[in-house]
């Protein structure tokens, strides 16, 4: 079965060497506590807000090594209101887990998107 993993994380600057820095943290976060096998992939969406432009956030999981996962970068919708400076991604991963055992990841002010998931990490943590 085919289930999605969200995350999140923003950025500080547009800068290149940021973007791919923080989307990497947010990659290996996801792939670490969902146990992410790269074959086990079916594809990953990227988002950026419109203020990020310097950098195709998908250039970070090559560098990873996904090298034969489909990849697609599109532009975030723009609210006003919004959250700004962020990257998100869409899973879309093969796994015999439920829908309650995917943990989605929202680092950094990303974080104020889903504080619901955060509080739960936090209480499973013992913060």
């Amino acid at each position: 079965m085919i289930r999605g993993i969200r995350g999140a994380i923003t950025v500080e600057n547009n800068d290149t060497e940021e973007i791919l820095v923080a989307t990497k943290e947010l990659l290996e976060k996801v792939a670490e506590e969902n146990g992410i096998i790269e074959d086990k992939i079916a594809s990953i969406i990227f988002s950026m807000t419109s203020d990020l432009n310097q950098v195709f956030p998908a250039v970070a999981a090559r560098e990873l090594d996904w090298t034969n996962v489909p990849l697609f970068c599109v532009k975030e919708l723009e609210i006003e209101g919004a959250l700004s400076r962020c990257i998100r991604i869409l899973i879309h991963y093969n796994t015999d887990k439920k829908q309650d055992q995917i943990k989605h990841i929202y680092l950094k002010g990303a974080k104020s998107l889903r504080p619901d998931l955060v509080e739960e990490e936090e209480a499973h943590n013992g913060r």
